[in-house]
């Protein structure tokens, strides 16, 4: 029974090809006539699989060139007939005269050249009917680059002369008046400002229309996220007069004004997390996005706002803005303060992030005295500078499956209150994603991590903004801060410097499910560079569940040279990869 489940499941060819082709052509035909999983029930079936695979086998043919061939269905005298077509291709045809006639009124001679030039077809070159098709479209996009916005294509004639085995293609082109491009209307009522939209626009009144540009705006207009549709069209020549630049019609659907999303996530040694955040699009006419957002957990609850203005000043810049007040309870501290925060990032292309900010914190924090281990409370307001890059070569933010990322921030910070000091915290890090296969079903990734606080002590600087390692997005297998120093009341230290690398291999079993072998080292040190002897490593496995935008994952993870009191296990639950 086994076997003939097998051989339902297997696919069968609709028809074999037979007769004396090129290795690529025959391949060609076979993919066109390809495969089905429904076995032969008649001879009638049989000679109407063979008649239909024919038709596919001339119209690729046709397309490479070959107008002499012969393409035979017939079937097999077999008990279950097969179907098959014989194929004699017959000699290729030649491109011969390619001819372009400007529809009247023609256009400068300069342009014309130009546009013959963009055909790129030499006499005497394969008939393929790809390469005459695409040889229009170039044309038509060269003469639009040149500022003819309203240049269309006719209908073109093509003869296919067997007395020299020759194809001749002309084509029917008009090129209309040039263009010029001029200010922004907007079209649909929303929310959307028109001063805003109007600062967006990459050119100046008056220039040459150009595809691109128009492209440009489109897609500003697209990657602030806010809207459902975007359309950016040119006005009609009618309403601009003679020579006179045209306006740019701008159409936008704004999207839902309101979202609502909740999440959670689970570890043994941190507990539960639950978090909700209330979003609210374009709600003062910017792109802008803002969102009220609350988190409850074991280790970090907070409550607060943000917004981010796209494209602020300039194109590809941000104004982020955030504020929060919060209430941190872990092994190596407790700490409530309120937080404000403001910084400006600026995309230097696609993959490339620079980020400036600032940001002023009032907290109070109960945390060991590192030279009396007695327990002190400090009230303090601490004053920061941010400085980041960042370069993401990643094929998907949740779930990268090949290429590369990596960021590196320096935080100049200023304390005072019940001690005065200043410092640098300076932090770099890398991940890679290696596909292995055809079907990248096994992904290999890795990340390291290196950190220093320059300029700092262990007891001046706050617990809070120390080094500590050691959970989920760390070092798993051990407890949250549970990697580096302690004190001699076993209250994690936290330290001066911080390195981490992890490895993991990850395979795909199904479209949906896949599973992961990890390994996880990190230490802290009490010193500004990283000391490399005590490392604290951690092995385990996990599962992936795809949730369609990114994985849901369960890791299970076991220390390898555990402390005397560490935990033999911990779990982690929550949505995406670990790194």
């Amino acid at each position: 029974m086994t076997a003939d489940l097998a051989a339902a499941a297997t696919p069968f060819v609709r028809a074999r090809v037979r007769g004396d082709l090129p290795a690529d052509l025959r391949t060609r035909i076979e993919a066109a006539i390809g495969t089905t999983e429904r076995p032969i029930r008649s001879r009638f079936d049989a000679r109407q699989r063979a008649n239909t695979a024919s038709g596919e086998a001339a119209a690729v043919l046709r397309s490479e060139g070959y107008y002499e061939f012969n393409v035979q269905p017939g079937i097999s005298d077999d008990a279950v007939a097969e179907p098959f077509v014989d194929v004699s291709i017959g000699p290729r045809f030649q491109v011969a005269e390619p001819r372009i006639e400007w529809v009247e009124p023609a256009p400068p001679d300069a342009l014309q050249a130009l546009g013959f030039s963009r055909l790129a077809l030499e006499p005497g070159q394969p008939a393929r009917a790809i390469d005459v098709v695409s040889a229009e479209a170039r044309v038509l996009s060269a003469i639009q680059k040149e500022g003819y916005a309203d240049a269309f294509i006719g209908p073109r004639e093509i003869i296919v002369d067997h007395a020299d085995r020759t194809l001749r293609p002309t084509y029917r082109i008009s090129a209309g008046p040039i263009a010029r491009l001029g200010g922004v209307r907007l079209e649909t009522e929303g929310r959307t400002r028109g001063e805003w939209l109007a600062s967006l626009t990459p050119w100046s009144s008056g220039i040459l229309y150009a595809p691109e540009t128009m492209a440009d705006l489109e897609k500003r207009l697209v990657e602030t996220g806010v809207y459902d549709q975007v359309s950016v069209a040119l006005a009609a020549s009618e309403t601009a007069g003679v020579d006179g630049p045209r306006d740019v019609i701008v159409t936008l659907e704004d999207r839902r004004p309101q979202r609502l999303e909740a999440g959670a996530s689970y570890a043994s040694s941190e507990g539960l997390g639950a978090d909700m955040r209330w979003s609210h699009f374009n709600r003062f006419g910017f792109a802008d996005t803002s969102a009220i957002f609350a988190r409850a957990s074991t280790v970090d609850s907070r409550l607060g706002a943000e917004i981010s203005l796209p494209h602020w000043r300039r194109f590809r810049q941000s104004l982020n803005g955030y504020a929060a007040v919060y209430n941190r309870e872990t092994s190596a501290y407790d700490e409530a303060g309120l937080e404000v925060r403001a910084d400006v990032e600026r995309r230097r292309s696609d993959v490339s992030y620079v980020t400036v900010g600032a940001a002023l914190e009032y907290s109070q924090t109960r945390e060991r005295d590192p030279a009396y281990v007695s327990i002190r409370t400090r009230e303090q307001v601490i004053a920061s500078l941010l400085g980041a890059v960042a370069y993401d070569q990643t094929d998907d933010i949740l779930d990268p499956r090949s290429g590369w990322r990596v960021d590196a921030r320096a935080e100049p910070t200023a304390i005072t209150g019940s001690a005065t000091l200043s410092y640098v915290k300076a932090t770099v890090q890398g991940s890679a994603y290696l596909p292995f296969g055809g079907d990248r079903h096994t992904i290999l990734a890795g990340r390291a991590k290196v950190g220093s606080i320059l300029g700092g002590t262990l007891s001046g600087v706050p617990a809070s903004r120390r080094y500590y390692a050691g959970g989920g997005g760390s070092v798993r297998g051990y407890v949250y801060q549970g990697v580096g120093p302690y004190f001699p009341d076993d209250t994690p230290a936290g330290g001066l410097s911080l390195m981490e690398v992890s490895g993991e291999v990850r395979h795909d079993l199904t479209s949906q499910w896949g599973i992961v072998a990890f390994v996880d080292a990190g230490t802290v040190g009490t010193s500004q560079t990283p000391d490399f002897t005590d490392l604290s490593v951690g092995v385990g496995l996990g599962v992936r569940y795809n949730l369609g935008f990114g994985p849901i994952r369960f890791d299970l993870a076991v220390p390898v040279n555990p402390r005397e009191d560490d935990p033999s296990y911990q779990i982690y639950v929550s949505i995406g990869q670990s790194f």
